[in-house]
């Protein structure tokens, strides 16, 4: 079992940045790919970004080139920095863990993730 706690949503103003961590515990944290996706009001939850177990990344053309995610296995944590936020960038985040066997695979499939985080709020103001 892996546990999931996401941190560092809030408030903010369009043009803004946030960087969102993810701390896991429970299991060793490099055996896992790791995501974050979001879910805004009345709609369905949708991929963001993705970070595989040896560190490449995939996002969705939403946030590309204004966000990155990174991973610190020594901490545990994975992050997600937006920058340049809209309003549309507006929902909850969820962090995601994998466990697959693979070390260079990025899961952008809600389906092939195991745990998931209780998710944080992120409300961009125009």
């Amino acid at each position: 079992q892996v546990q999931l706690a996401e941190s560092g949503g809030g408030l903010l103003q369009a043009g803004g940045s946030l960087r969102l961590s993810c701390a896991a515990s429970g299991h060793t944290f490099n055996d896992y790919a790791m995501g974050w996706f979001r879910q805004g009001l009345g709609k369905e939850r949708e991929f963001v970004a993705a970070i595989s177990r040896s560190g490449g990344s995939y996002y969705t053309d939403s946030v590309k080139g204004r966000a990155t995610i990174s991973r610190d296995n020594a901490k545990n944590t994975v992050y997600l920095q937006m920058n340049s936020l809209k309003p549309e960038d507006t929902a909850v985040y969820y962090c995601t863990a994998s466990a697959t066997p693979s070390t260079i695979v990025v899961i952008t499939n809600r389906g092939d993730y195991d745990y998931w985080g209780q998710g944080t709020q992120v409300t961009v103001s125009s």
